[in-house]
């Protein structure tokens, strides 16, 4: 590699575009394999230039590698029989195995004069049965600087490797196309057909032509093989100190391009769920308005069958009123226990049990609505839950677990709040408001109870009046009547502010119960609101971050392009 003040400082820029890249990651919670890319190809640009060696596992990688080396360095099958990466280096001792870090390499040295400088890379076979030997070969193709994409002439440039060569178009690296078992392709036109079609296939994944070399590892092994020698005439250039240096600082480049982007269609995918989230919340504040105006104008018909049954009640009272306040009932009017008891029996009736009845529908259809309204809440959780096939990076771990915390809530509130209890909570609300107006009758009996022990105080009232007239004698004959129309007025106006007093104490009890159940949604789905507004906000310093690295990114990929 060139040693000049240009070349050091492109290192240096780089280092720092690296190092930059991997904080950025980091902070934008990637994934800890995409943040491991960055802190790799910072760690690559103090190592030797890797040579690396893909193809399927039938190309004959191995016979190629070791036709190239002139000697029988790896073992060749027609089995997959590369299990690990090797990484052929030059040293004095053949054959020597040197440590790594990673278990899945093998350092392999070999007296290599040719490739002073450079790391010859061998790579399982993809497309193999053993699905782990692919995932070391990609895991591996971001470290290349320069990649030797072996395919076969029995079988050129098979979808498997148009899909394999997407993978290093991705990260931006250099390749060279080589078709081993030329020997098979018995003329010139069919030796110019593969080399057209592998042409055409590379060109359409890449975006460019890259050379396409036609040899037989066979036919070099035996004794030489022209094709080779027009690789090692292609290898000689491209591994010249300049060729070297400007690939060697090209390819951490084409990784952060290949990181940016990613990180860019992550943004972009959290953007979209943020977007679908926001709007379904907005549907579910849409749906709770609606459900709430809904509710309370149901509330209205309840209220009109509760004025109902109090109309028929006074209906029957003042029918009782003018049949018993009569001259003809002067008996009777004297017994005003009997008075009374009549007075409950024939008007009174079943009023306060349907009262009881409606008020007991009335509750139960709000419980009833709310919980279906929660239970909708449950099945927005359930849909916008992140699939299991969705990278796991902190964004959706940390809305996974905001949306599992509203789900918990409202999970809570449907095993807690009971229709049961529900109801026994605004029923005893409404009761307790009922005692202020009827000076504590409902207290521990119910509203429909309370209402009749009002309406038998009604009657104390009017049959004590009607006595208290009839003991003035004479005056009698006149106050009776007088007495009758008092009890007709008296009635009116006690059934009017009965009916008024129930309106008002269930409009009130009826909109605070809602409002606790509004609260309830709003506490639970609170925090993920905050989430969304905090998210969109570091999406949008995100742009900006990026937009910035990537003008750098820009500024370095033009400098070692004019590597001279």
């Amino acid at each position: 590699m060139l040693v000049s003040s240009s070349v050091q400082a492109l290192l240096s820029r780089e280092r720092q575009l690296l190092s930059s890249v991997q904080a950025f990651l980091a902070l934008q919670g990637a994934p800890e394999e995409v943040t491991e890319h960055a802190r790799q190809a910072l760690q690559n640009l103090d190592e030797a230039f890797l040579l690396v060696v893909v193809g399927e596992f039938n190309a004959g990688k191995s016979s190629f590698v070791n036709a190239l080396l002139g000697a029988s360095v790896l073992p060749e099958g027609v089995t997959p029989t590369t299990d690990r990466i090797y990484v052929l280096v030059n040293g004095e001792r053949p054959g020597r195995v040197e440590p790594t870090r990673d278990p899945f390499v093998s350092r392999l040295t070999y007296p290599l004069p040719s490739l002073e400088g450079v790391a010859l890379v061998d790579t399982p076979g993809t497309n193999a049965i053993i699905r782990q030997h692919q995932a070391l070969t990609e895991g591996f193709l971001p470290r290349a600087d320069l990649v030797l994409f072996l395919t076969s002439a029995d079988r050129p440039f098979t979808e498997s490797e148009r899909q394999f060569l997407s993978l290093a178009a991705r990260w931006g690296r250099q390749v060279i196309m080589v078709v081993n078992k030329a020997d098979l392709l018995e003329t010139p036109e069919q030796q110019t057909q593969v080399r057209e079609f592998v042409e055409t296939g590379a060109r359409g994944v890449l975006g460019l032509t890259p050379p396409v070399l036609l040899i037989s590892a066979r036919g070099e092994q035996r004794g030489g093989d022209a094709g080779f020698a027009a690789l090692r005439q292609v290898l000689s250039e491209r591994l010249s100190d300049t060729e070297r240096t400007r690939l060697k600082l090209q390819s951490p480049l084409g990784t952060v391009a290949a990181l940016l982007d990613g990180e860019e269609a992550r943004a972009e995918a959290a953007r979209r769920t943020l977007a679908g989230d926001l709007a379904v919340l907005r549907d579910l504040e849409t749906q709770q308005a609606t459900h709430r105006e809904g509710m309370l104008g149901e509330l209205d018909g309840q209220l009109n069958r509760v004025a109902r049954l109090l109309s028929e009640f006074e209906v029957r009272a003042d029918r009782f009123i003018d049949e018993r306040l009569r001259f003809s009932n002067l008996r009777g009017l004297l017994n005003s226990r009997e008075l009374e008891e009549d007075f409950r029996r024939e008007s009174v009736a079943e009023l306060p049990d349907a009262i009881d009845r409606q008020f007991g529908t009335m509750i139960d259809r709000f419980v009833e609505a709310n919980l279906h309204f929660w239970e909708d809440v449950q099945a927005f959780l359930i849909r916008r839950q992140p699939s299991s096939e969705v990278a796991r990076t902190r964004f959706s771990y940390d809305r996974g677990a905001l949306l599992q915390g509203i789900a918990g809530s409202a999970r809570e509130h449907l095993e807690a709040a009971t229709e049961q209890e529900l109801a026994r909570d605004l029923s005893r609300d409404a009761e307790d408001a009922m005692k202020g107006v009827i000076g504590g009758l409902a207290g521990g009996v119910g509203i429909g109870a309370g209402v009749g022990a009002l309406i038998g105080a009604t009657a104390l009232d009017f049959t004590g009046g009607i006595l208290a007239g009839l003991t003035l004698g004479s005056l009698g004959l006149f106050v009776l009547p007088n007495k009758r129309l008092q009890a007709h007025r008296q009635l009116r106006a006690r059934v009017a502010e009965l009916r008024e007093a129930l309106e008002r104490i269930v409009r009130r009890e009826y909109e605070r119960e809602q409002e606790r159940a509004d609260t309830r949604l709003q506490d639970a789905v609170s925090p993920y609101t905050r989430f969304t507004t905090q998210e969109q906000a570091r999406l949008d310093a995100a742009r900006d971050q990026t937009a910035a690295l990537r003008a750098e990114l820009d500024s370095l990929q033009a400098e070692v392009g004019k590597l001279s």
